[in-house]
C-alpha cells in the first residue's frame, strides 16, 4: 500500500512562507493498491495537484471517497483534471450528505452562481457506486468506514492489505460526543494495531478549551488514543489553519516527547509521531 498526502491543511486553504513546509492546500489523500487501483479520500484543494499528476502518469481510472462534505474537503472538485477526458473513469462512493447524494453535493458546487462549469459538462466517465460504503474492497485493499465525532454523516476509515493497516480519521473529537460519535472507546478500538494512523489535531490542550464541540481534537486526546490502540505510527493531520511550520514543528517536538516518556514508563513499543506535510510519501 502507497499513501500519499496532497493536502493537509484544515477549513481552508493557506499560503505564505510561514507554512511552506507543511503546505496549504486542504485534505486529500491518495491510497495505491499493490494490485495498482488509485483510491482518493476526499477532494480539498490538494486534489488538484493530484489530477495533474494522475494526468502525467496516464492513469486513468480511480475511486474516490469522501470523509465529509464540508467545503475544505470537496472545494477542488471543480479543478480535478481528469475529469476534462473522456477516456477517464472516476468511480465515486454514493451516499447521503444530511439528505444529498454524493452527485447532488458536486452538482450544487459545480453550478452557476458558484462555478460556471456543471458537473455533467466535463468529460469523464463518472460512476457513483453505492457498494463503497460500510465495509468493501478495492482491489487488494479492504476498507472499513466508521461515522466520526463530527458532522452528520463524516466518516473514518481503516485500510487494510497484506496483513498491514492504515487509518484515517480527521475531522474527529475525541473529547466531546457529537450525535453520531460512536464513543473514544470505538475509536480505540477501530485503530487498535495500525502500523499507521493519521488524526486530526487541530488544538493544542490550550487551544482546546475555547472550541469545545467545535468537531474537531485536541492533540493530548490523540496522543491517548494513539497510545490506548497500539498504533505504530501517529500522524497528525487537518493542520489549523493559522498553525505556522515553526509552530507545528512544536508540535511534534512536544508530541514526541510525550509518547517516548510514556513508553519507557510501561515499556510498551514507541510510537513514532510527525505532523503531515503535503507531498508526505509512505508505503506499507
Amino acid at each position: 500500500m502507497y499513501i500519499k498526502c496532497w493536502g493537509s491543511r484544515g477549513s481552508i486553504s493557506v499560503s505564505g512562507r510561514e507554512y511552506a513546509e507543511f503546505g496549504g492546500d486542504t485534505t486529500c489523500l491518495e491510497v495505491i493498491a499493490k494490485t495498482g487501483e488509485v483510491i482518493i479520500i476526499d477532494a480539498g484543494t490538494g486534489i488538484r495537484r493530484l489530477g495533474k499528476s494522475l494526468v502525467r502518469r496516464k492513469a486513468s481510472e480511480y475511486f474516490m471517497l469522501l470523509t465529509h462534505t464540508h467545503w475544505d474537503h470537496i472545494l477542488g472538485i471543480s479543478f480535478f483534471a481528469p475529469l476534462l477526458y473522456k477516456e477517464n473513469r472516476l468511480v465515486i462512493q454514493d451516499r447521503k450528505f444530511d439528505g444529498l447524494s454524493t452527485r447532488q453535493v458536486f452538482e450544487n458546487v459545480m453550478r452557476p452562481p458558484f462555478f460556471p462549469i456543471k458537473l455533467t459538462d466535463f468529460d469523464a466517465d463518472l460512476y457513483f457506486d453505492p457498494s463503497l460504503n460500510q465495509k468493501f474492497t478495492i482491489g487488494s485493499i479492504e476498507v472499513e468506514a466508521i461515522p466520526t465525532s463530527h458532522s452528520e454523516d463524516s466518516m473514518g476509515y481503516k485500510f487494510t492489505e497484506e496483513g498491514k493497516s492504515f487509518v484515517f480519521l480527521t475531522d474527529n473529537e475525541l473529547g466531546y460526543d457529537h450525535p453520531q460519535s460512536q464513543g473514544a472507546e470505538a475509536y480505540v478500538n477501530f485503530a487498535r494495531g495500525a502500523d499507521i494512523l493519521f488524526h486530526d489535531a487541530e488544538y493544542t490542550q490550550e487551544e482546546y478549551k475555547d472550541k469545545i464541540g467545535w468537531g474537531h481534537s485536541s492533540v493530548s486526546d490523540v496522543l491517548d488514543l494513539a497510545v490506548k490502540a497500539g498504533v505504530g505510527q501517529l500522524g497528525l493531520i487537518h493542520l489549523n489553519q493559522d498553525r505556522t511550520d515553526a509552530q507545528m514543528k512544536e508540535m511534534v517536538r512536544q508530541s514526541c516527547r510525550i509518547l517516548e516518556n510514556r513508553a519507557r514508563k510501561t515499556g510498551a513499543p514507541p510510537i513514532s509521531c510527525f505532523g503531515v506535510p503535503s507531498d508526505l510519501e509512505l508505503s506499507l
